[in-house]
């Protein structure tokens, strides 16, 4: 006498091979996750840094001292580290200067989060 079962569920097998591509697909997206973590904490870093660059310019021109050299300096915002190079030096055009500045994560050696190049007048003495 034969048995004809009517089985309904799943065999082992097809469980382990459904929780392997789960895990796979969790494994995936917890990386993903983790890149865009640091791609947007990079992101903030350069926001930041580029904040003190413009800062040291409207400083600059604030300033109206434009010699030429170079200099180095601490240009920290809030809890990010930062270090400003700025660099002034003379154009063709006597009343322009050109001004460089980069900005560095302080804490570490590597290529500079921001840079910002441009050209100001040299204030105009008045004559009186």
């Amino acid at each position: 006498m034969r048995r004809h079962r009517n089985e309904r569920g799943f065999t082992l097998i097809e469980v382990l091979v459904a929780l392997a591509i789960i895990a796979v697909a969790m494994a995936a997206a917890v990386r993903v996750a983790g890149l865009m973590t640091q791609s947007n904490g990079l992101l903030r870093d350069k926001s930041m840094a580029m904040l003190a660059a413009q800062s040291r310019l409207a400083e600059l021109q604030l300033e109206g001292r434009l010699s030429s050299g170079k200099k180095t300096f601490a240009c920290d915002q809030g809890r990010l580290k930062l270090r400003c190079e700025q660099t002034l030096s003379s154009s063709p055009d006597s009343q322009l200067v050109q001004v460089d500045v980069q900005v560095r994560d302080a804490s570490r050696e590597a290529p500079p989060l921001a840079r910002l190049a441009t050209t100001l007048a040299r204030p105009q003495v008045k004559a009186e």
